[in-house]
């Protein structure tokens, strides 16, 4: 009897494992399968005719070499950026510390078209520079460069993806043995050639890391693209594929499937050589970061508080304080007084049908994926770091694929398979708003996976181990262990995964459609539309209520990482 019930189960687990298996392949994966597998269909069969259309066109290549063009010089000035305030903040005895490192994550934790508008009533024309520069600094007829165009969408894209780079070199550089760095000054070298031959070369590593991460953000990038490049007839290979699948057509989803796969591999390629350049650098890291600093500025450092602090300012605070500005004038291009002071601009929003109903399409889905990815992704998180092995590498590659690859990628490939999954089943989900969240969770659910293993690998297996001696279950174990022991990690990406989904704009402009609108679309709808005073206004309160994610969210990652070191 015995025997029986123990085959009984194992056969059981292993039906039960088989199909969460195959849904993870169906939800996860299966949709890009599509995308690839459409990219290749013409009327005869397989063909790479749709691919020479593609890449033999002159608006492609155009938007090819924009792209990395754009990609490439945004990636060094974010680089730059983020290793310099890493440097700063880890070496120096700067003051100000924390808040410094709060407003370096600023341009990163706005959403980036958010950052584009903001940026575009900075230095747009009728902007804050162009009232204010020529009046107190610059001679009669000088005029304050545009933002909008090539060189616009490469600042403001490096500004929002330096907190990227900073993120990863401040662990890096905070991680290197001050001892190599004696021994280097010790055998004569000055601080420059130490920086160079020892502080460098240890970090390298996590530039490498930041690096990648910036890349791959800004093949991602639609946001910006089309807010600063639109105007300008600047395109991307995102912004094509949107147009692409906007415009419909016999041919539209396969000319969007080709420019998919090509910008997928665009991100692969850059993946690949990354790693091969910088992955095989190896740092010697202390097991604690080092909190202390290691250069006094002496004299120097009011003067290097006072560049810092003024480019902090210029960056971060300006372009949201012009924003939010314009979300109280009358029209846009007045100047900033009394007389010109209005509510008027929220008050339409909240008369508003549309608005009002993209802020509660927004509110639900968040809240829906944070849920949904709460469960699922602490589920695969779990296997990842209990049961390692090839099945849990799969799950671990299958909840991320979706979500390294670029939103537009991703949001096109949703389409091709949930028109119809299966042949003959036409579920009549596109252009809803449960698409959206099925997309949702299917692209967010990584973020969950993430935060909920950094949890768990701080909890000691003993502990579920002799809980299970006991005849604890595993649903007991959950309930009395597991979640109350990674709580903090637990909610902490839940909140995070909530706060992209509010906010989200490129897998909603693809598949959102009237009825099924969110914020961000409503936001490209106003500032495409020219109601430039309305696109602020719902930014601001957009951000408003994205504070409701992030602080507790921040607060949380904050007492995980501190019990991660604790830990440690």
């Amino acid at each position: 009897m015995t025997r029986l019930k123990r085959f009984i189960q194992a056969r059981s687990t292993a039906v039960w494992g088989a199909f969460l298996l195959l849904s993870i392949f169906f939800f996860f994966v299966y949709p890009l399968v599509r995308l690839f597998v459409l990219s290749l269909q013409g009327k005869d069969g397989f063909t790479m005719s749709l691919y020479w259309s593609m890449v033999t066109s002159a608006r492609v290549q155009k938007g090819i070499l924009n792209t990395i063009g754009i990609v490439a010089f945004s990636t060094l000035l974010s680089v730059t950026v983020g290793v310099f305030e890493a440097w700063l903040i880890a070496y120096t005895d700067i003051r100000g510390k924390s808040f410094l490192r709060a407003l370096f994550l600023v341009p990163f934790i706005v959403p980036s078209y958010i950052t584009s508008l903001a940026w575009s009533r900075t230095m747009g024309e009728g902007g804050f520079l162009s009232q204010i520069l020529p009046a107190i600094l610059l001679p009669d007829g000088f005029t304050v460069p545009t933002i909008y165009g090539w060189w616009g969408i490469v600042w403001v894209m490096g500004i929002c993806n330096a907190p990227l780079a900073f993120m990863f070199c401040l662990s890096a550089i905070r991680k290197i043995p001050r001892e190599l760095e004696w021994a280097a000054r010790c055998s004569g070298c000055g601080p420059w050639e130490t920086f160079f031959s020892v502080t460098l070369p240890q970090a390298l590593p996590g530039i490498a890391g930041g690096t990648l991460t910036v890349v791959l953000a800004g093949i991602d990038n639609f946001g910006i693209p089309a807010f600063l490049g639109a105007n300008k007839g600047v395109n991307v290979l995102s912004t094509l594929i949107y147009q692409e699948v906007m415009g419909f057509g016999p041919s539209a989803f396969g000319r969007a499937a080709c420019l998919s796969v090509i910008l997928g591999m665009l991100a692969l390629l850059c993946c690949f050589v990354l790693w091969r350049m910088l992955g095989k650098n190896e740092s010697l890291e202390s097991m604690v970061p080092d909190m202390r600093p290691r250069v006094a500025l002496g004299r120097a450092r009011w003067k290097v508080e006072l560049f810092i602090w003024g480019f902090v300012i210029i960056t971060s605070l300006i372009p949201l304080v012009s924003m939010l500005s314009v979300s109280f004038i009358k029209a846009y291009g007045l100047s900033f007084n009394l007389d010109n002071i209005t509510l008027d601009n929220f008050y339409s929003l909240f008369q508003n049908k549309k608005a009002m109903m993209a802020l509660f399409n927004s509110f639900k889905l968040s809240l829906f994926t944070g849920s949904v990815a709460l469960v699922i992704g602490s589920m695969a998180a779990y296997v990842r770091i209990r049961r390692s092995g090839h099945i849990s590498r799969f799950i671990e590659a299958a909840f991320t694929l979706p979500y390294v690859l670029p939103g537009t990628v991703f949001a096109l490939s949703m389409i091709i398979t949930w028109i119809e999954p299966i042949p003959g089943w036409r579920p009549g989900i596109y252009g809803a708003a449960t698409l959206l969240g099925l997309a949702y969770v299917v692209r967010f659910s990584a973020l969950q996976l993430r935060a909920t293993a950094s949890a768990l690998q701080q909890l000691d297996r003993s502990v579920e181990e002799a809980a299970a001696t006991s005849g604890a279950g595993r649903l007991s174990r959950w309930a009395s262990i597991i979640i109350p022991l990674a709580a903090t990690g637990l909610l902490s990406g839940f909140f995070m995964t909530t706060a992209h989904a509010f906010t989200e704009l490129t897998v909603s402009s693809i598949l959102g459609s009237v009825g099924a609108e969110t914020i961000g679309m409503v936001v490209l709808n106003f500032e495409q539309s020219g109601n430039i005073t309305a696109s602020c206004a719902f930014s601001s309160l957009a951000l408003l209520l994205l504070g409701m994610f992030l602080i507790p969210g921040a607060v949380l990652h904050r007492k995980n990482s501190a019990r991660g070191n604790g830990a440690e």
